[in-house]
């Protein structure tokens, strides 16, 4: 297949091709079916003048596949997405490929679909409607509540969203009833941490978001805005009180700033750290007494599960 023909999965195409919650299924599917992220290749990163390139290879299966995603960390200013890149799915045995699929759109559902995945029957153990606070409004911020709306529709469903974000006006369009809008390090802020039921951490803070003593003991915090070893949105105390459940251990150790500076600062031990396949294929039960901690970094192994999925979908579409 020459590159000229291609098929390229837009951003709508992805939202049409695999809805949130069979984005979900997809990567739980992978895990279940005997994947160990500990295999996954390490991610690559170069930096440039105004950012980062980041390679994300991977194969299982029947197929293979590379992200190449580039962050520019100034985009906002001028009206940009932080993250760009394009993902190509290739046939796992001749290399030839596949498709091309749209890097953002695939990232923003991809990681939502992880956290949600990682620690499902958290979310699900109570049919009480949950209150959702998430720290951050850029793409993973609202791709994650609308992962959490789908997800929970039918089962416990949402009282409603609060978005934490550096300037509440800049942001005004995501007001409705359902959803506030409300400024970090304030009063309606540290309340609405206080309240919540699951508190998404989006941002690209390099320091903690919140006091986590305000976190109530059967929430769970889902947090996935870095991927840097010196940077981190929640602080060591939340780890110290918390069940830890990470994508890959070694891939925690080294990427995760958050986990890197709570094993440092004594607040948990690697062994305690809980991989997802663990708590996906259910050989440890999460807590109900103290607060789940979900860390993602993002790893290559996700994208290529949800990539195959749209585009087995596409492939049988009439």
């Amino acid at each position: 297949m020459t590159p000229a023909s291609l098929p390229y999965v837009g951003p709508e195409q992805i939202a049409v091709l695999l809805p949130p919650r069979d984005a979900v299924q997809a990567v739980r599917a992978v895990l279940r079916d005997g994947f160990d992220p500990a295999d996954d290749p390490v991610r690559s990163q170069v930096d440039v003048r105004h950012g980062q390139f980041l390679i994300m290879p991977s194969a299982f299966a029947g197929s293979a596949g590379v992200k190449l995603a580039a962050v520019a960390p100034r985009n906002s200013e001028i009206g940009l997405p932080r993250i760009q890149g394009l993902y190509v799915l290739f046939d796992a045995v001749t290399l030839t490929p596949k498709a091309l699929l749209d890097g953002p759109a695939l990232t923003a559902l991809r990681t939502p679909a992880v956290s949600v995945a990682a620690v499902e029957p958290a979310l699900t153990r109570t049919t009480e409607p949950a209150a959702v606070v998430i720290f951050g409004a850029g793409p993973q911020g609202t791709g994650h509540a609308e992962m959490l709306r789908s997800v929970l529709d039918g089962r416990r469903g949402i009282t409603g969203v609060t978005y934490v974000v550096r300037r509440p006006e800049a942001h005004a369009r995501l007001r409705r009833p359902e959803v506030t809008v409300v400024g970090i390090g304030s009063d309606e802020a540290a309340d609405a941490v206080r309240r919540a039921d699951v508190v998404v951490c989006a941002t690209s803070s390099r320091v903690p978001l919140f006091d986590s003593t305000l976190v109530r003991d059967d929430a769970v915090v889902i947090v996935v805005g870095s991927h840097e070893p010196d940077a981190r949105e929640v602080d060591a105390a939340l780890f110290r009180r918390s069940q830890v459940v990470v994508e890959d251990v070694k891939t925690a150790l080294r990427e995760c700033g958050d986990v890197v500076m709570a094993v440092a600062e004594n607040a948990v031990i690697p062994q305690q750290l809980i991989a997802m396949r663990s708590a996906v294929c259910g050989d440890v039960e999460l807590a109900a007494d103290r607060p789940i901690l979900f860390k993602s970094s993002g790893m290559s192994w996700e994208d290529l599960a949800v990539a195959e999925a749209i585009v087995s979908r596409l492939e049988k579409a009439p």
